[in-house]
């Protein structure tokens, strides 16, 4: 089936039905879902090199990864994206640098091999110095996160402060107040914005912080177990734990158990869950607390938006603050 035959179906014009398939923001969302759907139904798929040769695009999109940040959570990500551009026929070219300069560098390169038409950025920092290099170089991208650039940048972010918040007023709610909070790498955005949420929680209650309970660090089980393992050796130790991610969480039940301890009796713990396919925090046992946010879903959207502002929406009305769900299991119970 080619376009006239699609758009004779739909009963619309061969414009609409392109602009429907191409993210063009003046379609309306109603008819690029009954496009898309149709195109899907009769076996449309319209022709990659004619489309290219049509637009000028490359028909990629980028992302420079740093050597460290290979894992669960970047292959979850990565396959939401993938899932979404295959569709389109799009590309995703992946280069791997080891610093800040190499990854500035692969941008320039990037803007003048003309290979990838967009470019995503992942982990962004308060004043992150790519916004304005790739605003430069008139290279289209956005954030996967948030950044305090006043420069125009699409992006889509979780509400990180408002989930870290919920749960440690969970735990606090429970009686516990040596509550540890087992961060992200520190001066990136969302730890900055989680750790924002836990003073939050404590300051609502007229209760201090202590610092020594605040930890910065990747997010790995052997992180996890390390942190929390040095934790309930001090004394006094934490009753509960708000880890970062399910990674750090599985260190950190390693650690209770260790000092021979149960999790959801002795200590608490709420962990971050990315929804990931090969960890479900239902079947732990016990069964995981956690806030609730599936990164496949955040690539899939950063993917989407991406293809709107290719089409000409505005990188500034580009944005999106996703919610967090806080999911209450049996890894969580009042301090005894």
């Amino acid at each position: 089936m080619n376009l006239k035959q699609l758009a004779s179906e739909l009963g619309l014009s061969q414009t609409t039905v392109s602009r429907a398939l191409n993210g063009y923001p003046e379609v309306s969302e109603a008819t690029r879902r009954r496009v898309t759907e149709a195109a899907a139904r009769l076996g449309y798929r319209p022709n990659a090199s004619a489309r290219r040769l049509a637009t000028g695009r490359a028909g990629a999109f980028g992302w420079v990864l740093h050597n460290n940040a290979y894992g669960p959570h970047t292959v979850e990500f990565l396959g939401g994206l993938a899932e979404r551009l295959i569709h389109d026929e799009i590309d995703i070219l992946v280069s791997t640098v080891t610093t800040e300069d190499e990854e500035i560098a692969a941008y320039h390169r990037a803007a003048a091999s003309k290979r990838v038409d967009a470019v995503v950025l992942a982990s962004p920092y308060p004043n992150d110095r790519r916004i304005s290099v790739l605003n430069e170089l008139k290279l289209p991208f956005i954030l996967h996160g948030r950044s305090e650039s006043a420069l125009p940048h699409a992006w889509l972010d979780i509400d990180n402060a408002g989930a870290t918040e919920r749960a440690t007023a969970h735990l606090l709610d429970l009686g516990h107040r040596r509550i540890a909070l087992l961060n992200g790498p520190r001066g990136m955005t969302f730890t900055i914005h989680r750790e924002a949420g836990y003073r939050a929680a404590f300051a609502a209650r007229g209760e201090p912080v202590n610092p020594a309970f605040l930890v910065n660090s990747v997010f790995t089980d052997e992180m996890g177990f390390r942190n929390a393992q040095r934790m309930l050796e001090r004394t006094p130790s934490p009753t509960a734990f708000v880890a970062g991610s399910m990674m750090t969480a599985l260190g950190v039940f390693r650690a209770i158990r260790s000092a021979g301890l149960v999790l959801g009796r002795d200590v608490s713990m709420i962990a971050h869950d990315d929804v990931f396919p090969y960890l479900n925090a239902d079947n732990m046992v016990p069964s995981m607390s956690t806030t609730r946010s599936s990164i496949r879903a955040a690539g899939t959207r950063v993917a989407e938006l991406l293809t709107q502002l290719l089409a000409g929406k505005p990188a500034s009305e580009i944005h999106e603050l996703w919610p967090v769900d806080l999911v209450l299991r049996e890894s969580t119970g009042p301090k005894l």
